[in-house]
């Protein structure tokens, strides 16, 4: 089934783009939350005229985006998150909302909850590559580490493992 997209939905399309999705999935979660309509001829022509609509409003707007993605793009922001006693594993989650409050504070740039867009929420500690979605055509990506605040800071060359023998997982 052919649809159009009201909302940006992550791994499936941007607003305004014709998408074609399974029945079921239009049926039951995408058109009760608002988040697409039927591509038929009525719906295509509405959509035609509010491109040519919005087409001027986003050429303004894509150079804000590019300017912001310059400042972004391969930065590194980090939050402290509380570890529990299972090495590694959060005892809430990093949302969306903490992310943009890192990067407000860290980076100084103001975004919306909703230009981060995270399938599931981060439970574990670690380094993850996070998508912002700045513009319809322009996305920037940032380096996210998640790390323990009470745990003692390594020495990078601890961290790297040595090349004459691989490590290897030990079986107990």
């Amino acid at each position: 089934m052919k649809v159009i997209l009201n909302q940006t939905v992550p791994k499936l399309g941007k607003e305004g783009q014709v998408v074609t999705v399974r029945d079921g999935y239009a049926r039951n979660f995408l058109f009760p939350r608002g988040l697409a309509t039927l591509a038929d001829k009525h719906q295509l022509k509405a959509l035609e005229v509010r491109h040519q609509r919005i087409a001027t409003k986003l050429a303004e707007t894509k150079s804000a985006a590019e300017a912001l993605k310059e400042k972004l793009d391969g930065s590194h922001i980090r939050i402290e998150a509380k570890v529990g006693k299972e090495a590694g594993k959060l005892f809430g989650a990093v949302t969306n909302q903490d992310i943009v409050e890192a990067i407000k504070s860290q980076l100084k740039q103001d975004l919306e909850r909703k230009q981060v867009p995270l399938l599931e929420p981060i439970k574990r500690l670690g380094s993850y590559r996070i998508q912002v979605d700045l513009h319809r055509e322009v996305d920037a990506f940032i380096t996210l580490d998640v790390v323990d605040p009470n745990a003692p800071v390594e020495a990078p060359a601890q961290a790297e493992p040595t090349e004459e023998a691989p490590a290897e997982p030990v079986e107990a």
